[in-house]
């Protein structure tokens, strides 16, 4: 039986951890990025603002965390997002487009009774590395 390589992914290009777990586990050629919140990778506080800051913030730590795990934006699969409110739906949205513009990833997207740090947004993804083809 071969062996299958866990790669513990860590980056300064992210804020990290508030708790304890890894940024990223890369698993033979599949990424799974820690729900990130939006938080400035050099305070590891949440950025001021509202959902939009945070929400550009976590998407800043996730493609942070993808290169790290020599992933990207066009290898994921999967995205689930946590919103403190659903009203923020749209919000959320506006700024996710900015970085998820084509060939969108499955994506879930619930309101959680409480994220950590009292975050207004966090986004978790499952991603690829390698040679990868999106066919329709």
């Amino acid at each position: 039986m071969s062996t299958i390589v866990r790669k513990l992914i860590s980056t300064d290009n992210a804020a990290k951890p508030v708790a304890p777990y890894s940024q990223a586990v890369v698993a033979d050629r599949t990424v799974y990025v820690s729900g990130c919140l939006g938080l400035d990778k050099d305070t590891i506080k949440l950025v001021p603002g509202g959902v939009e800051q945070q929400t550009e913030a976590a998407l800043k730590n996730l493609v942070a965390t993808l290169e790290a795990a020599g992933s990207g934006v066009d290898k994921v699969i999967k995205n689930t997002i946590y919103v403190k409110d659903l009203n923020d739906f749209g919000a959320v949205n506006e700024v996710y487009k900015k970085v998820f513009s084509k060939d969108f990833p499955a994506r879930v997207c619930i309101q959680a009774a409480r994220l950590p740090l009292d975050a207004l947004v966090e986004i978790e993804s499952i991603a690829l590395t390698g040679d990868v083809e999106t066919q329709e």
